[in-house]
């Protein structure tokens, strides 16, 4: 038998009174009445009462002081039961308590209340963080979906292959983390930013269906939805497979996975919703479309084309429609304030009547014959308000993509209820630099060219489409993934035209360029991010609610002091000086 508990501290009830038993855990509360003291016992499972009638025993004891405690159990008196926990109807009479570890007085903050305490002080204590019930929650239900994901892949018959962590350099969209070489002198590892080359070199190998739960290492700046330093995607990879292989097998995981641990919500049934990039980019002013929202972005550029209205003379001209029926003047103005505060110059709109009359500064420059149309055009309803965004080509969308969430937002139309799934397809191969002006690949450089090598010897590069994809919940990107192209010849001329030699080629991605003069399987895949799936399924707003041991916004391990300094000694080992 354990010497320190014969039951966890969730699993007691009715069934056990009359049985001396042990428990053990960190003491949650401490409730002193008078000669009788009550504690909350918790462990990793959850909470049980203790009653305490000998001051004596407590000697040493405080809050989250970890104890094992023995004795009989008992009913609780009716008046005294607490139906919000499992635990809620017995309470165990101690006859012996052991102080196992002791707790300073001091705590930085109440366990109970870590989650309203500011991040940085949370994470320099995440072990006293992470005994906050809720947060441990995150991290257990973290665990569970992760099996789940493993068990999934295993049953649509991927094999789990581990890639390594120590690798080279690769330009793949974002900075990498350098290790110094201390055998090689002058030479680095670089961690991977994803398994990507790995994954495509395991199809060469003969692997028919590859997946791990993957680490990946990127240098970049933190958002809500994103984890500076590290993250862990569910990377998959398929031989011989098309696009839709693999929509098939994500659609499969990831509805199982959300119906599993959202029963209460609904969640978008296969075939996901497909949305060609320029389609989600005029309609939603984004590619990574929230779709819970109703809201539309109609495109008004030709019907304005020869209206002579100054602000939109010469460029194009976004609508949204949205019933704001009992809306205040306030309501209005707080939305001219959010335009502006997202760099716009003003946010026109026109409000229809009751009458179908329209009212509001534009009108006037519309004929009567022009009203009519627009109200055909857009569907136009009495009580809605018109919204106008215009705006140099580049930004009109992104611009016209925030007001339709903000409008959403404050109009509360947002569906709480639902996780809505969807496919960007048909992405750009390229795109023009903005810092040098010249062609660059807007996606992952090894996704195939639609139409292969005849589209890239015949189209105008910036027409080029790709067989590269994203799979969007409800506002977030979940995941990036493409078929690959595996054409040593098509490699080589995609690359021509983003400005790399086939030198460059063969130094910079060498493995791979060279694995595939040997027989390679056509392959694609996609790797849905782990941190991403567990936020949503939490309900949680940051990502760093569901990691363990998340680094701050700025890249800060507060607990472990990292990053840090190095001695000379080390530095001298890996044959580095610093400047």
């Amino acid at each position: 038998m354990n010497k320190y508990r014969t039951h966890n501290c969730n699993e007691l009830n009715k069934a056990n009174i009359g049985q001396t038993v042990s428990l053990a855990g960190w003491v949650d509360t401490i409730r002193d009445h008078g000669g009788v003291v009550f504690i909350d016992l918790r462990d990793h499972y959850g909470k049980t009462q203790i009653v305490v009638d000998d001051d004596s025993k407590l000697a040493g004891i405080g809050k989250e002081s970890v104890i094992s405690a023995t004795g009989l159990l008992r009913g609780r008196d009716d008046e005294a039961v607490n139906p919000k926990i499992p635990t809620g109807e017995i309470e165990l009479y101690v006859d012996k308590i052991e102080l196992l570890s002791h707790s300073i007085n001091q705590l930085p903050f109440e366990i109970n209340e870590s989650t309203a305490t500011r991040e940085e002080l949370r994470l320099k204590y995440r072990y006293l963080d992470l005994r906050n019930p809720q947060v441990h929650q995150n991290i257990i239900l973290r665990s569970e979906i992760t099996n789940f994901l493993r068990d999934k892949m295993r049953g649509l018959g991927f094999l789990e292959i581990t890639t390594p962590i120590l690798t080279s350099s690769s330009p793949e969209g974002a900075r990498d983390y350098l290790v110094p070489s201390r055998k090689h002198h002058g030479m680095f590892y670089a961690l991977p930013q994803a398994p990507q080359q790995f994954k495509q070199l395991l199809m060469v190998s003969g692997f028919d269906k590859y997946f791990q739960i993957a680490p990946c290492f990127r240098d970049e700046d933190a958002r809500a939805d994103r984890s500076p330093g590290e993250f862990y995607q569910l990377d998959f990879e398929m031989a011989f497979a098309t696009q839709e292989d693999v929509f098939k097998a994500a659609e499969d995981v990831l509805y199982d996975t959300f119906k599993k641990f959202a029963p209460d919500k609904k969640v978008s049934p296969a075939p996901f919703v497909r949305i060609p990039y320029a389609e989600s980019m005029m309609k939603y002013g984004t590619d990574k479309p929230d779709l819970r929202n109703p809201l539309l972005i109609n495109d008004l550029s030709e019907f304005f084309r020869d209206i002579d209205f100054a602000p939109f003379r010469g460029k194009p001209v976004r609508g949204i429609a949205a019933c704001c029926a009992g809306q205040p003047n306030s309501f209005f103005e707080k939305m001219l304030a959010f335009a502006t505060e997202i760099g716009m110059k003003g946010l026109g709109y026109i409000t229809i009547l009751t009458s179908m009359e329209l009212k509001g500064p534009i009108v006037k420059f519309l004929s009567v014959e022009k009203q009519k149309e627009l109200i055909d055009k857009l569907g136009l309803k009495e009580n809605d308000t018109l919204f106008f965004i215009s705006d140099v080509a580049k930004l009109v969308d992104g611009l016209a993509g925030q007001i339709r969430t903000e409008l959403a937002n404050r109009l509360d139309m947002i569906k709480k209820d639902s996780f809505e799934f969807c496919y960007i397809t048909d992405f750009p191969m390229y795109g023009i630099s903005e810092e040098t002006g010249k062609i660059e690949f807007t996606h992952n450089p090894f996704s195939m060219p639609q139409g292969e090598m005849e589209a890239l010897c015949t189209m105008d590069p910036l027409e080029i489409k790709a067989y590269q994809y994203d799979i969007v919940c409800n506002g977030i990107e979940l995941s990036s993934g493409a078929v690959r192209n595996h054409q040593p010849d098509v490699m080589v001329k995609a690359f021509e035209i983003a400005g790399y030699t086939q030198a460059d080629i063969e130094d910079k991605f060498s493995a791979l360029f060279n694995a595939f003069q040997y027989g390679a399987p056509p392959h694609a895949g996609m790797a849905p991010g782990l941190d991403r799936i567990v936020m949503l399924l939490t309900g949680q707003e940051n990502i760093r609610e569901v990691i363990a041991f998340p680094l701050t916004g700025n890249a800060q391990d507060l607990l472990m002091g990292a990053p840090g300094q190095v001695s000379e000694q080390q530095l001298r080992e890996v044959h580095i000086k610093l400047r």
